[in-house]
Order: C-alpha cells, then structure tokens, then sequence
C-alpha cells in the first residue's frame, strides 16, 4: 500500500463500459481493444485491485463517452433506463466501494429530466455526466433547460465530460497532424476544444441566471477555462456588448476535478481562481492506466493537509453528499 493523504480518498470520474450501450457505437468510439476494454468491462478484480494498491477508497462511476448523447430519440429512454439500472445493481453489490453518476438520454430533455429524478431518488446516484453534445448540439440550448432545472431542484451536480469534437472542427484544425498524433484530437487538445466551449457557452446562455443554484463539474483541471478566466472575464465587459460577469457565475457555478491532470502549476492556479473548496481529486481510470501516480501526485502537492484533505475527499462529501 502506497503512503497516502491520512483521509478517505474519493475519486469521481472513473469509467465503465456497459456492453449493451457499447453495440450502439461504430467507428473510433466503439472500443480500443486489449487492456483499457477489459478494465472497462470489469467491476470486482481488476478494478478493485487497483484501487486498493493505490488506496483508493471510493470510485464514482460513470460511463465512458459518448455515454447516451448520441442515441435517436425513438430509443433514447429505454436502452438509458437500462444502461442506469445495470449500474445500479453493480453499485448496490459493493456499495462500499462503488458510487455512480447516471447516464441521460439527452435526445428527449424531459424525459432526461425525469431520468435524472429516478437514479437520484431510486437509485442513489450523485449526479450525472454527459459527454459532449447531444447529436450534435451543445447543451445550453433552451430544449435542455429542463435537466438543468431539475438538476437544480435536486441539488446534484451536472459533470460535463468531453468527447469526440465535431469532425468538422477536427477536419479544419487538426486533420494535418491526426495520423501522426491521434491524441491530439483527443485529450491532447480536441476534447478541450469541446469541453471548454461546452462551459462557456452555457455561462453566455443566461442559464445560471434562471437557475442560480445549479453546479457543473468539469474534469482536467476546468479544460483551460481557469487560466484563461481574468481574459475571457475582461474581454467579455469591455463596452458594445451585454454586460455579463462571467468569472462571478463560473467560480459559483462550477466545480474542478483533477481528472488526467497531475500537475502543480495546474492546482495552483485552479486554487488561487477558484478557491480549493472546488477542486475534486479524480483519476480518469482506465484511461489513465495506473492509479498509483495520481495518489502519490496528491499525498506530496505543496498544499496543507487540511486542504489535501478536501481535495481528497472532504469536497467530494459535500458536493455528491457522500
């Protein structure tokens, strides 16, 4: 067992694969073969092994992208009903252990809110996390009011997790350099191109003005947005434009995780922006192979322990009530 922060440690974006949503994906987003899709795929040995050589207490589960935003609408609802109650039933096996955020068949909102009650209320989930947009479309559009006014109402938290970007984004900035450099469009750079506009075009929407209380999580350390906040703030008050204060509503709007991102300069900055009571510990496991350098990265940040311990744990309790 690796020496750890002395507190339980909670990690909050770590995936699963469900295999009857998987038959739904074609192309790149239907499986990568060999280590990663076993791990996926795994509930007990593999996954709990490798939290307990890290010391990892708690994983919140949550399925990998694209998740449910990309079925049709004619069968959104039933095939995500299924997709939460398998995880239930995996969580309710080892609830000790295991915690989970809903998947949400956004292609139908009303329905995605309703869904959103049922797995917090029935089935205990924390949350729930969407990835990318919605076949298509970025979710601060007004047909997907209704999840975030019931995410509101229940007081649980939205956990915007990236995806593939648009192939027409990937075709003009990046289509040069994807054969050598097949991560660039992924964490290199394009999910953070998806994500971060995700956020901010949710903060232009007005929707935190119709629903103050409503918290998103963003993984990977806010997908740039925090070091950028002073700019996009700034820019976004100068004269001829609505007058919007856009750090006011990301810093009490939004939520950080570690997710993928074990560097200092990184929290510093996310601390000094946001205040370390909005920094989450996470790994991003299997995708990040290895728990172990992400708790040992959190045991030694130049942090106190009393703010460690929040990272480790402490915000995660308040925020998902754990």
């Amino acid at each position: 067992m690796l020496s750890k922060p002395k507190t339980k440690i909670i990690a909050i974006e770590e995936h699963y694969w469900d295999p009857e949503l998987t038959k739904t994906y074609a192309g790149p987003e239907a499986g990568r073969g060999g280590d990663i899709d076993k791990r996926l795929y795994d509930f007990a040995d593999l996954r709990l092994k490798e939290m307990d050589e890290a010391g990892v207490d708690i994983q919140v589960l949550s399925h990998g992208a694209p998740s449910t935003q990309k079925l049709p609408a004619d069968i959104a609802v039933e095939v995500t009903r299924g997709v939460n109650n398998r995880l239930a039933a995996k969580i309710a096996a080892n609830p000790k252990r295991l915690a989970g955020f809903a998947a949400l068949p956004t292609s139908v909102p009303e329905a995605a809110a309703d869904e959103l009650e049922r797995c917090v209320k029935e089935l205990g989930f924390k949350g729930a996390m969407t990835h990318g947009t919605a076949n298509g479309e970025y979710l601060d559009a007004q047909k997907f009011w209704p999840i975030f006014e019931r995410a509101e109402k229940l007081d649980v938290p939205i956990y915007f997790h990236p995806s593939l970007p648009d192939p027409r984004i990937t075709d003009i900035y990046l289509k040069e350099y994807v054969k050598d450099f097949p991560l660039v469009v992924r964490p290199a750079w394009g999910f953070t191109i998806d994500t971060a506009t995700q956020a901010i075009r949710m903060v232009l929407s007005g929707v935190f003005d119709k629903y103050p209380k409503l918290k998103i999580v963003l993984g990977h350390f806010g997908e740039t947005i925090p070091f950028l906040l002073w700019r996009i703030d700034s820019s976004l008050k100068r004269p001829g434009q609505k007058q919007l204060d856009f750090r006011h509503v990301f810093s009490s709007n939004f939520w950080l995780t570690t997710s993928g991102f074990f560097s200092d300069p990184a929290l510093l900055c996310c601390v000094m922006e946001m205040g370390v009571d909005r920094i989450l510990f996470a790994i991003d496991w299997p995708f990040v192979a290895d728990n172990k350098p992400a708790v040992e990265w959190l045991s030694r940040i130049p942090l106190s322990d009393e703010d460690k311990a929040k990272i480790a744990s402490g915000n995660a309790k308040r925020l998902l009530r754990m």
